[in-house]
């Protein structure tokens, strides 16, 4: 018998869709634009510092990284967030991880209390919402509550929630750029959100794995938004990730900032059940924080692909369903009526693969579910593969209108 934890986990995304699409043949060569893994080159030297550190996968990696490693995530953390020189060292702790995915779902399991205020804990997260951040909260016995993002709170959460929910909440789960929607919180966001875990003595986890992938000003972050009001890092934690960032999804390396505390708990936790990562990867990724040039190369691919996007789908919506260009990251949060339905009939009239934006949300308390009526596409493929792919779902879109 498998534990409730387990089967009250939300149905993973993929295999919905694979369930969906399974029976009916693609009409057109198949564009998949479903998985937000990207398809732009790596950085050369990658490559060439993984083989240079060869020699380092035959030892066990240390569980807390390099010293190089961690110095070379804070000095990007300290410059991309205009952070006060040394204050992540005064005040905070960095550690690797094995992607993001790992490193929010341990953080939870080593953080959440069995209790908060004498009830079960409660984890905030936006919905739609990474399924990671349902299934940690589950696994760790808390109770995940889901925010509603639509476009009446600018898809972002809102954070005028009962002061009831709020004395239970354990940690707010925020992304941003948000997945799927590609809204941005303000550096007053930020700063209201943190004001919020300080009254109520809750943390604050950061999802930031976007951040890197903008049109036009680089998103606020939780760490400025901290060293600018004095909070106790000790609440917060800020996840980031060279996957989108630097084309890296297969190296599996990211970081976290925090509190020297959560940081602590979350590396003792990862010495019995997690994996440090590799001693090469390591140098790889520190090479990675320490280059800016691809960075930009990379944005500017996507912004290219952004432009597409809005010449070729920003006339087909309405002011009852408009077209939002996104901010950043590197999605399309489109308002298409039934989701499910138009993600089976895009497969089979054009060939293109997207995902319902459903599969990425729950029923929220009003009875409403803020991704039925949208599809998800990630813009992760060549420009000239993106425009063709966008033509097709352009004119099918039209045609069901």
């Amino acid at each position: 018998m498998l534990p409730a934890r387990l089967t009250a986990l939300p149905e993973y995304a993929f295999p919905r869709l694979h369930a969906l699409l399974s029976e009916i043949p693609p009409g057109k060569p198949v564009i998949d634009l479903s998985i937000g893994s990207p398809k732009h080159k790596p950085p050369s030297f990658i490559a060439e510092t993984l083989a240079h550190h060869a020699d380092g996968y035959r030892e066990y990696p240390p569980n807390d990284g390099t010293e190089s490693f961690r110095t070379a995530a804070r000095n990007w953390a300290t410059w991309r967030y205009q952070l006060p020189e040394h204050w992540l060292e005064r005040e905070g702790a960095v550690l690797p991880l094995n992607g993001t995915r790992e490193g929010m779902f341990m953080s939870i399991m080593a953080t959440t209390p069995e209790q908060k205020n004498g009830e079960q804990p409660v984890i905030l997260m936006p919905n739609p919402f990474y399924q990671c951040y349902a299934a940690a909260a589950l696994a760790a016995g808390a109770e995940p509550v889901y925010l509603s993002a639509t476009q009446d709170t600018g898809f972002l959460p809102s954070l005028d929630q009962p002061e009831e929910l709020l004395r239970r909440t354990a940690t707010f789960f925020l992304c941003s750029p948000s997945n799927p929607q590609g809204a941005v919180a303000s550096e007053a966001y930020w700063r209201q959100l943190l004001e919020l875990a300080e009254r109520y003595d809750f943390m604050v986890f950061a999802d930031e794995c976007y951040s890197e992938i903008y049109r036009h000003q680089p998103p606020a972050g939780v760490l400025h938004a901290a060293s600018a009001t004095s909070t106790n890092l000790n609440r917060v934690m800020a996840f980031h990730s060279l996957s989108k960032r630097s084309n890296l999804a297969g190296l599996r390396v990211g970081f976290v900032a925090g509190g020297p505390k959560p940081v602590a708990a979350l590396k003792r936790l990862k010495s019995y059940g997690g994996a440090p990562v590799p001693t090469p990867s390591l140098y790889a990724a520190e090479a990675a924080w320490g280059d800016e040039d691809h960075v930009e190369e990379n944005r500017k691919l996507y912004k290219q692909k952004f432009d597409i996007s809005d010449r070729l789908l920003r006339e087909i919506f309405t002011s009852d369903t408009p077209y939002t260009s996104p901010e950043a990251g590197f999605f399309l949060w489109l308002p298409v009526g039934d989701g499910e339905a138009v993600a089976a009939s895009l497969w089979r009239d054009e060939g293109v693969k997207a995902l319902p934006g459903a599969y990425f949300a729950r029923v929220d308390a009003d009875g409403v579910d803020p991704g039925k009526e949208f599809l998800r596409i990630a813009l992760v493929d060549t420009p000239e593969r993106v425009e063709e792919a966008l033509t097709r779902v352009a004119a099918h879109i039209s045609a069901l209108r």
